[in-house]
């Protein structure tokens, strides 16, 4: 099974870059963020004609994520516990079958947390210790996890081409890697760093100061696995040639194989 996680950075201005990458890398299950558009504006008609059911948890103009699935999903749940006062649309679980085999999905979009010194940067952290919450509760079940989605983590110097430039930034500071870590010591596993330790394997490159023809980018963009999916994990890649095509997102897909029989 082929999982990828992609933010489109607006699903409607990027519909075409869509489909064409899905019969491209034709994966099992895609998580989107930033589809920036409610439920019923979704282009779902195109892509449900590609063989995939399309579940989603939209926000005017911003936020917004989805699941795309050739596999229908036994359930689906938007929303992270821990906080009923968050409305934003950042999360949504899908648990499905593969013959016999159980899986379960977590789309997520974490906030950004700039500027740090605001509250939105405490907001960040508190996502991250219910997104900690979350996981430490679906490990329990012993069952194939993936985390997937834009985390807004760049987890270590390795993954970010000018370390210095980004030292002050909420996306890479102490305080957000220490909690990123915290995941990983749960027993999950970082699926891209599992089958490479090579330098610049960027997910996201800005739109400012000619980051894309430099190479100047960033890995925030994850992938992460309960030991019971990370035993499955056979390939993972990271398909940075989108980041080229005319009117890209920011973002560009990543994505693993799993061998769940």
């Amino acid at each position: 099974m082929r999982i990828a996680t992609w933010n489109v950075n607006s699903v409607r201005q990027r519909l075409e870059h869509l489909l064409v990458w899905l019969k491209e890398r034709a994966p099992d299950v895609v998580c989107l963020q930033e589809i920036k558009c409610q439920d019923e504006a979704f282009p779902r008609e195109p892509i449900e004609a590609l063989g995939y059911q399309v579940v989603t948890h939209g926000q005017k103009t911003f936020n917004g994520v989805a699941l795309l699935s050739r596999v229908p999903f036994e359930e689906t749940r938007p929303g992270l516990k821990g906080d009923d006062t968050d409305l934003h649309a950042r999360f949504l679980e899908g648990f499905l079958m593969h013959g016999k085999h159980p899986l379960r999905i977590a789309c997520l979009y974490l906030p950004n947390g700039n500027p740090p010194e605001t509250d939105k940067y405490q907001y960040k952290i508190n996502w991250m210790k219910r997104l900690l919450d979350y996981s430490r509760e679906n490990l329990k079940h012993e069952q194939p996890l993936v985390l997937a989605g834009d985390f807004n983590v760049i987890p270590t110097a390795a993954d970010v081409h000018n370390p210095a430039a980004w030292a002050g930034d909420a996306l890479f500071l102490p305080t957000t890697r220490e909690h990123f870590r915290a995941l990983l010591n749960l027993g999950l596993t970082d699926a891209i760093r599992a089958v490479s330790d090579q330098p610049g394997q960027y997910t996201f490159w800005d739109y400012q100061a000619g980051a894309w023809p430099k190479n100047n980018g960033i890995r925030i963009d994850h992938l992460l696995l309960s030991p019971q999916a990370s035993d499955r994990l056979r390939d993972a890649g990271i398909d940075k040639h989108v980041r080229g095509w005319e009117k890209a997102s920011d973002h560009v897909p990543v994505w693993i194989d799993l061998d769940l029989d």
